[in-house]
């Protein structure tokens, strides 16, 4: 087995400061802010982003730039055999299906994109989880087949404190957006494969993150069949909402997986833009087995 590079994008929660220590290379992330550019983790700050959001600066997202992109691959090629690229969710940006048009035009054999339609700590989790079997012995193309074979055994559950800026992305009509300001209702979205789906629609948010736990224990016992090995679960934790907010909900998630080590991040921000500040997530995915790509 040759050498592998591990690449990944600041979407999935890793910083610049923890892909150096991991072993990883983090693409970050483009925004345009009021027709400025913007990288997130570079020039762009969690604080910063969140401060130009909530006064109302225009913000859209991009994908990093085809020619960055494989820059880097040719700087990793020099000493390396082989790459592993894990991006965003190609339901959620064309940043993936971008990228393995470029490695299958100019790379083939050498770079490997991972479309396992991952986000955030799930993202991080496939990062991990391909390390790990590089280790294990398996070449690239076996760790791409497998993280794709998987792609389902993980969810992402998250609770919406404001509907405006879903209503501004255009994901629910300003009327819903009215109505349901009006009711004080609290959504759960999903993230289970490529899109950002409805899940439930409750009128707290102390009642939506009980829905999102609900839902996370139903996925570990009906979804995994892991009622007897919760041990075999990954569980994990995003937000966009402030450091005490973050605190007591971490709290909460840790209390109920008390014997789980639960990995907490802010939310990327690609899914911020989208729900606003406030917002909790928890995670489930399938732990990776023991008995995979081991060397016989």
């Amino acid at each position: 087995m040759g050498k592998i590079a591990f690449v990944t994008d600041s979407n999935s929660g890793i910083t610049q400061e923890q892909g150096e220590a991991l072993g990883v290379s983090v693409i970050p992330m483009p925004f345009y802010i009021d027709d400025q550019l913007y990288f997130e983790g570079i020039n762009l700050s969690q604080e910063e982003f969140y401060h130009k959001l909530e006064h109302d600066a225009k913000i859209s997202t991009s994908m990093p730039a085809p020619g960055d992109v494989i820059d880097l691959w040719k700087k990793l090629l020099a000493d390396h055999d082989q790459i592993i690229y894990i991006p965003m969710s190609s339901g959620l940006s064309s940043s993936c299906q971008t990228a393995r048009m470029l490695a299958e035009d100019e790379f083939a054999g050498k770079v490997f994109v991972v479309n396992n339609q991952r986000i955030s700590v799930t993202q991080r989790q496939s990062i991990l989880d391909g390390m790990e079997l590089a280790r294990r012995g398996m070449d690239a193309r076996e760790i791409q087949e497998y993280l794709e074979r998987t792609r389902f055994d993980s969810s992402i559950y998250i609770t919406v404190d404001t509907l405006t800026y879903l209503k501004r992305g255009g994901r629910i009509t300003p009327a819903a957006a009215a109505i349901g300001t009006l009711l004080r209702i609290k959504p759960v979205l999903q993230i289970q494969g490529e899109k950002l789906d409805s899940f439930a629609k409750c009128r707290t948010t102390k009642h939506a993150q009980e829905t999102m736990l609900a839902a996370v224990d139903k996925d570990l016992k009906e979804r995994f069949g892991l009622a007897d090995h919760p041990e075999d679960a990954v569980i994990a934790g995003a937000y966009t909402c402030g450091p005490e907010e973050a605190q007591k909900w971490i709290d909460e998630v840790k209390s109920v997986y008390p014997d789980h080590d639960v990995h907490f991040d802010p939310l990327s921000l690609s899914i911020a833009c989208h729900i606003g500040p406030g917002s909790t997530a928890v995670t489930i995915s399938r732990r990776l087995p023991d008995d995979v790509g081991r060397q016989k």
